[in-house]
C-alpha cells in the first residue's frame, strides 16, 4: 500500500509504502532478481540469457501508475493522497559484479541515452511533475540488491529538495539577469582549486559549499535544462566525464566507494523552467577507508550539514589520482 502524507511543518508530501518491507534484501548472486535468466538456473526479472541495459518497473514501488485510494482518510491539517507516478529500475549490465566505472564511454554514452529517453516518456505522463534519475550504491547506503543498477522515480510533485534548487535559481536570474549554474560553473572553473575534470562540454568539481566527503558535482559547461537538451557530442563527453569521476573514487581507497548520484533536472509539470541547470550531484559515504559520514543531529535534525574536510583538500586527493582509459574498452 502506498499513499502521500502532507507534513504540514515541512509544506511538502511524504510517501508511506508499507508494502516495500517485503522486497529483497541482500540475496546470494545465484539468487539475484536482476541477473539474466540462465537456462535451468533461477527465474529473475530479465528474461533473457545476456543483456547491455534493461528498464523495467519496480516490483516494490513507492509510486504507481494506477495507485489505491490513501487507507486513511486525510482531514484539513493532514491531507493525503494516492501515491501516483512510477517507480523504475534501470540494470547498468548484466555483470552481476560489475561496476559503471568499469563499463566503457560507449556503454556509457548508451546509459545516457536510456536515461534521457525515460525523461521524455515518464515526464509526458499528465501526472508526472518530476522525474529524478539516481542511483544508490554500496551497503552503507542502504542497498537491498548488489547488482550494478539505479532507479528512476516519477513524482506527482516536485520533490522538496529540486523545488529550492528552483527558486533558488529563479531568484538569482531576478536578481542579476544570469543563470546561478553558469555562474557557479564560472566560479568554480576561474578559482581552478577543486576541478576533477573538464574537457569541452563538462566539468566536474568537488563544490565549495560541500556537504559530503569527496562530493563531485558534474555540469554541462553550456546552459542546458535537462539530459534532453545535450546533443550527441555533449552526450558523449557527459559518459567520459562519468568514468573519470567513477574511476577516481574506486580509486580513492582500492574498493567500491558507496555513494547516492541524483541528477538534477528541470521539472516536466509544464511550468517555464527555462533558468535552471541541469547537473548531477555524488554524495559518497565515506570521509576515511574505515570512517563512514553519518547524517546525525545537525544534518538531519537542522538541515545543516557539518564535513570535517575542507573542498579543496578533498579535491587534491581526487585530482592526484591518475585516470586512463580507451573509450571504446
Amino acid at each position: 500500500m502506498s499513499e502521500l502524507r502532507w507534513h504540514p511543518f515541512l509544506q511538502t508530501w511524504v510517501i508511506s509504502a508499507t508494502h516495500r518491507q517485503d522486497r529483497p534484501h541482500l540475496p546470494p548472486p545465484e539468487y539475484c532478481p536482476l541477473c539474466p535468466t540462465l537456462p535451468g538456473a533461477y527465474p529473475t526479472e530479465v528474461p533473457a540469457e545476456d543483456y547491455e541495459i534493461v528498464v523495467f518497473q519496480n516490483k516494490f514501488p513507492s509510486l504507481r501508475p494506477d495507485p489505491p485510494p490513501p487507507g486513511i482518510e486525510g482531514t484539513e491539517l493532514y491531507p493525503v493522497a494516492p501515491a501516483a507516478g512510477e517507480c523504475e529500475v534501470v540494470l547498468y549490465s548484466a555483470d552481476h559484479y560489475g561496476t559503471l566505472a568499469e563499463e566503457s564511454v560507449t556503454h556509457l554514452h548508451n546509459l545516457i541515452d536510456v536515461w534521457a529517453d525515460r525523461f521524455v516518456e515518464l515526464g509526458g505522463r499528465p501526472e508526472v511533475d518530476y522525474v529524478l534519475v539516481f542511483e544508490n550504491r554500496g551497503d552503507a547506503v542502504g542497498v537491498t540488491l548488489h547488482h550494478p543498477h539505479g532507479q528512476i522515480y516519477a513524482y506527482p510533485f516536485i520533490p522538496p529538495l529540486p523545488a529550492r534548487e528552483l527558486a533558488a535559481s529563479r531568484d538569482h536570474f531576478e536578481r542579476h539577469g544570469r543563470c546561478l549554474g553558469c555562474d557557479v560553473v564560472a566560479e568554480e572553473r576561474s578559482a581552478a582549486r577543486r576541478i576533477v575534470h573538464d574537457d569541452q562540454h563538462f566539468v566536474a568539481f568537488v563544490p565549495f559549499f560541500a556537504r559530503f566527503p569527496f562530493e563531485v558535482h558534474i555540469f554541462p559547461k553550456a546552459h542546458r535544462t535537462a539530459l534532453t537538451d545535450l546533443d550527441r557530442d555533449e552526450r558523449r563527453s557527459l559518459a567520459r566525464t562519468l568514468k573519470t569521476v567513477l574511476m577516481k573514487y574506486d580509486a580513492l581507497w582500492g574498493f567500491p566507494l558507496p555513494y547516492m548520484m541524483v541528477q538534477h533536472a528541470r521539472p516536466t509539470d509544464g511550468g517555464d523552467h527555462g533558468h535552471f541547470h541541469f547537473h548531477i550531484e555524488f554524495y559518497p559515504l565515506h570521509r576515511t577507508a574505515t570512517k563512514l559520514k553519518y547524517l546525525a543531529g545537525s544534518e538531519t535534525g537542522a538541515g545543516t550539514f557539518i564535513v570535517d574536510a575542507t573542498a579543496e583538500s578533498m579535491a587534491e586527493k581526487l585530482q592526484a589520482i591518475p585516470v586512463r582509459f580507451d573509450e571504446a574498452g
